[in-house]
């Protein structure tokens, strides 16, 4: 159902450019500032931090896409704009400002995100040159996803094609992420674009959901940020037959396949990272009682340091599942890692220790917890705790 386009990016739907600049807002050599825009209004949905620690841009787009519909998006890495009052506020707006008055568009069309350090000023000279610069075209997508990087090491980006008995259309999308990564809707940005014609209000919903199961289920170190974002626009170009409660089963699937497609790739490249941890709880009481279990497993940084040493310390596993706030019953609990036996109806399972720190030191960890209460599932994605991460984050403003 799903075939993933080659190379493809947020340009990929119809209908959709995107270009970015280097703009000298934080880094001197590399592209930091970028747009996306929709040849017409697309109707558009946004999910946001729940910090009450608001940016600037969050604060502003959370706002305008109350009226659901929106034309543009202007991103900038370097600067989050948080904790930066009444100037940041008006710097948010002057650059939506810049960004229409660049496209001929209504600043009230165009949408606004920001990643990086908190508690400094926009450098509006410098992005005010770099939108005049900046020139969208549907090759440029790939330069979109890497403008809006900070600390990530690799580009987070995708886009498939799908045809449904409704019609034929494309998803395309574009994420940040790689610290600060805990989210509750840590710095995490997502733009997705869709040809699809969609009812704006299914839109807002099956974007709710497919975030609680996918960007909402990550963790690098437990920390939420007051810039994570998520936009989605849907222009209707593909001309399918609108997608709506009664029929919207198939496009609300496509956009959490690529929602967990970009949600592993931040998993993944966690700053520091070595390794991408999969937790997937099962026989939960609740759907919500797996879900937090799973996300307590996987930004524990317990179970964490001892992915990164490929230590089998399944006991760590268990207490973080204990301490989640879902209902568990020991004596019952069965537990795998990378698929190997380790704990079964409450109790240990011998295994061969070798053989399972050789399976640990891969690159892909994967932790099975039964509960044995009930038909709830969830899967978390989170990465190993490293040396390099205390690195990282000891010096990030110096």
């Amino acid at each position: 159902m799903y075939n993933m386009i080659q190379n493809g990016t947020i340009a990929s739907p119809r209908g959709f450019t995107a270009g970015a600049a280097a703009a000298g807002i934080k880094y001197t050599d590399r592209l930091d500032l970028a747009v996306l825009c929709s040849e017409q209004p697309a109707t558009a949905a946004g999910v946001f931090t729940r910090n009450p620690v608001r940016s600037a841009p969050v604060l502003l787009s959370a706002r305008r896409i109350q009226r659901g519909t929106a034309m543009a998006v202007v991103a900038n890495a370097g600067c989050a704009n948080a904790c930066t009052g009444a100037r940041g506020l008006k710097d948010a707006e002057t650059m939506t400002s810049l960004v229409a008055k660049r496209f001929g568009l209504s600043p009230e069309d165009v949408l606004v995100a920001s990643t990086g350090v908190i508690g400094t000023y926009m450098p509006l000279d410098r992005i005010s040159t770099g939108i005049e610069s900046i020139q969208p075209d549907t090759s440029r997508g790939h330069d979109f996803a890497q403008a809006i990087m900070t600390t990530d090491t690799t580009c987070k980006e995708a886009a498939i094609h799908i045809a449904s008995p409704e019609g034929q259309f494309t998803i395309g999308a574009a994420a940040k992420g790689s610290g600060m990564i805990h989210p509750n809707m840590g710095t995490l940005l997502c733009f997705v674009s869709t040809d699809a014609v969609v009812e704006p209000a299914f839109l807002r919903t099956a974007l709710s959901r497919c975030v609680d199961r996918t960007f909402n289920m990550v963790s690098v170190d437990g920390d939420t940020s007051p810039s994570d974002t998520v936009l989605v626009f849907a222009n209707g170009l593909a001309g399918n037959q609108p997608f709506d409660d009664t029929n919207g089963a198939p496009f609300e699937e496509a956009l959490q396949h690529v929602c967990e497609y970009l949600a592993k790739a931040v998993a993944a490249d966690g700053e520091g990272a070595t390794k991408l941890l999969e937790v997937l709880v099962t026989g939960a009481r609740t759907e919500e009682d797996a879900r937090i279990a799973a996300r307590t497993v996987a930004s524990s940084m317990l179970v964490k340091c001892a992915i990164h040493g490929a230590d089998p310390n399944w006991g760590r596993v268990i207490c973080a599942a204990g301490r989640s706030g879902a209902l568990i019953e020991p004596h019952v609990i069965s537990m795998t890692l990378c698929g190997v036996p380790v704990m079964s109806e409450g109790m240990p399972v011998l295994f061969d220790h070798v053989s399972l720190r050789s399976l640990l030191a891969e690159a892909h960890v994967s932790i099975g917890v039964h509960l044995a209460l009930g038909d709830g599932c969830a899967t978390a994605w989170g990465c190993d705790l490293s040396h390099d991460y205390v690195t990282i984050n000891a010096s990030y403003t110096t």
